[in-house]
């Protein structure tokens, strides 16, 4: 990769998944008042991925999105490391002489419970030693509390998991999005009369617990309102171990399929259920939208974060 060319830098190093609220703290710290470039440092893959051998859905962002998300609170330059057994062997020194050929760095700052380096060597004494070495100072960002605790990433991962939409959406900042190409269903939804779009998203990528949700639907960059079922649809399935994205649009009548569509979660209606019959399972979804449109009556315009 060819160094990052331009000012001396700002910059801040973490794994900034999902780019919370902690995170935007740090950023907007990194760039108001700066007249210096802002560049952030991170890794692909997570390091709790890698280390941990994790195979199931992680992340509250893409790669891709995690640039977007940075780039949109201020940062100029995104370096991405790939974090692999070598990298996560190196030195807290090693580790800083890459980035610092890469970009002359005049500050750093980090959050403060960062550590970095083999063993996690890289706290905030030892930066702060190779600050002086490498010619930068380094400050440490206090975390933002939510419920009286430091707001993070597995926290919300966790929140997600349990099907605790809002208070995901609370600690992110914004609400938490998915984004993925329309596919081919089974059909159904269409036979019964209530058209959907089946999403498939980066597997990697976490969903929220199963169930019904309002959610706000970016397609060709229009916003439409809808209901999105996530789930194993127990009414027409048994024992099925896929998981399904439904996204019936409101008012939409479109060919949509090879689209791809960005689903804003706004708020958790409902968790799935079995129902004994095709009628009745129209019925609970009837009332689905009579929910979903009095949330989107009160629903504030999802920040553009994404393109």
């Amino acid at each position: 990769m060819d160094p990052i060319k331009g000012k001396s830098s700002w910059v801040t190093i973490g794994a900034f998944d999902g780019v919370h609220l902690g995170h935007q703290k740090i950023l907007s710290e990194l760039t108001e008042g700066n007249n210096e470039r802002a560049n952030a440092v991170t890794f692909f893959p997570h390091p709790g991925v890698f280390l941990n051998q994790i195979s199931e859905p992680y992340y509250l962002s893409t790669p891709a999105e995690q640039k977007q998300l940075l780039q949109a609170f201020g940062v100029d330059e995104v370096l991405i490391f790939e974090f692999d057994q070598t990298f996560s062997r190196l030195s807290p020194r090693d580790f800083i002489q890459k980035v610092a050929e890469r970009m002359v760095i005049s500050g750093l700052l980090i959050g403060y419970d960062f550590r970095m380096g083999a063993d996690r060597a890289g706290d905030h004494f030892k930066l702060k030693e190779l600050g002086k070495e490498f010619g930068f100072n380094v400050s440490i960002v206090e975390p933002v509390l939510y419920k009286n605790k430091p707001i993070s990433s597995s926290r919300i991962r966790d929140a997600l998991k349990k099907g605790l939409l809002q208070q995901a959406n609370e600690m992110l900042g914004y609400p938490f999005s998915i984004a993925g190409e329309v596919v081919h269903g089974d059909g159904r939804g269409r036979h019964i009369g209530l058209p959907t779009a089946n999403i498939q998203t980066w597997p990697m990528k976490i969903l929220p617990n199963a169930g019904v949700y309002a959610a706000l639907v970016d397609v060709d960059n229009v916003e439409y309102r809808s209901v999105v079922s996530i789930g194993y649809r127990p009414t027409f399935y048994k024992n099925t171990a896929s998981k399904t994205i439904e996204v019936h649009i409101l008012d939409f009548s479109r060919e949509i399929y090879g689209k791809n569509l960005r689903v804003h979660f706004l708020e958790r209606l409902r968790a799935e259920e079995k129902y004994d019959s095709v009628e009745k399972l129209m019925e609970q979804i009837k009332c689905d939208i009579i929910n979903a449109d009095e949330i989107f009556s009160h629903a504030k315009k999802s920040p553009r974060l994404f393109t």
